[in-house]
């Protein structure tokens, strides 16, 4: 599934990142890399989603997190 699409206080790792080399620099200067484990906080409709990833609360765009693939971590 994409992360626009992970509900709020979920966990869950990320897969694979699409999208252009501007945003996977971005991405991966913050460490959303493959293989790092994200906390959903937020994800209201036409918002940022807000994700918590090694102590940093991002706010990533919807455009962008449809680029993000991601499976839920179980606890």
């Amino acid at each position: 599934m994409n992360l626009s699409k992970a509900t709020a206080g979920s966990q869950v790792r990320v897969t694979r990142l699409g999208g252009d080399m501007r945003q996977l620099s971005r991405l991966a200067s913050v460490g959303v890399i493959p293989g790092s484990v994200l906390q959903v906080r937020r994800n209201d409709r036409r918002r940022p989603l807000l994700v918590f990833s090694r102590d940093t609360l991002l706010a990533l765009g919807r455009r962008g997190c449809d680029d993000i693939q991601v499976e839920e971590v179980s606890a």
